[in-house]
């Protein structure tokens, strides 16, 4: 059955409340998701719930089988090694081909990335997470990699960030570390970029990358 506008919106505000759910930690990592209980606390069909989970699932946020339904991803020791290797190897082959072949279009989209996520805080004044920032924060990191010249490198290299967003959000929502300063790590890794110095950009993009998952796995590995 085709979907209507009005279909859509339902399952886009469905989408993001629970986006937003798992991203602050209010939905824990391998939280059963129950299609009756979504549907009362929305007010929505199931139809449009399982709408809103198969895109989560989609992004790797949520996970679907066969007579078990829909959980939250799993914190998996094994699956955030593997994701952060493939994300070095990936994204940092990716940014070299940028500082070698970006343009002046290039450059200027990069700093304008960077300056929206600077300007955008990545928390409320409650302390919830700020999703603006998770967007800006992804459009810097496709921006950094964009000038690559080649659309199926770089589509693959945002595809598997994509799948990192929730540890990511983890390492704040879970392991409580808040003492970072990831601006810090993106204005420099811009810096080299810019200065076309592939090597230390490539360095510098690996350690960024490398801190969160070591943040996330020194927090698993001593039983959550």
């Amino acid at each position: 059955m085709a979907r209507t506008p009005q279909t859509s919106s339902r399952t886009d505000v469905v989408y993001e409340a629970l986006r937003s759910d798992l991203l602050d930690g209010r939905i824990g990592p391998g939280e059963r998701l129950k299609l009756p209980s979504l549907s009362e606390r929305f007010g929505l069909s199931m139809t449009v719930i399982r709408e809103a989970l198969t895109r989560l699932a989609e992004q790797g946020m949520v996970a679907v089988t066969p007579q078990r339904g829909f959980r939250a991803m799993e914190l998996s020791v094994a699956d955030l090694k593997d994701l952060t290797y493939v994300r070095i190897q990936l994204e940092t082959l990716t940014l070299r081909a940028s500082v070698e072949r970006g343009d002046l279009a290039w450059e200027s989209k990069v700093v304008a990335a960077l300056h929206t996520l600077n300007k955008t805080p990545n928390v409320h004044e409650d302390g919830t997470f700020n999703v603006e920032w998770f967007a800006h924060h992804r459009a810097f990191h496709h921006c950094l990699l964009a000038g690559c010249g080649s659309p199926r490198l770089l589509g693959l290299a945002d595809a598997e960030r994509d799948r990192a967003e929730l540890y990511r959000a983890w390492t704040r929502s879970l392991a409580h570390h808040v003492e970072r300063d990831v601006r810090a790590e993106h204005e420099n890794i811009t810096e080299r970029a810019l200065a076309r110095d592939a090597d230390g950009a490539v360095a510098a993009l690996s350690a960024h990358i490398q801190k969160t998952s070591d943040l996330l796995l020194a927090y698993a590995e001593v039983g959550a």
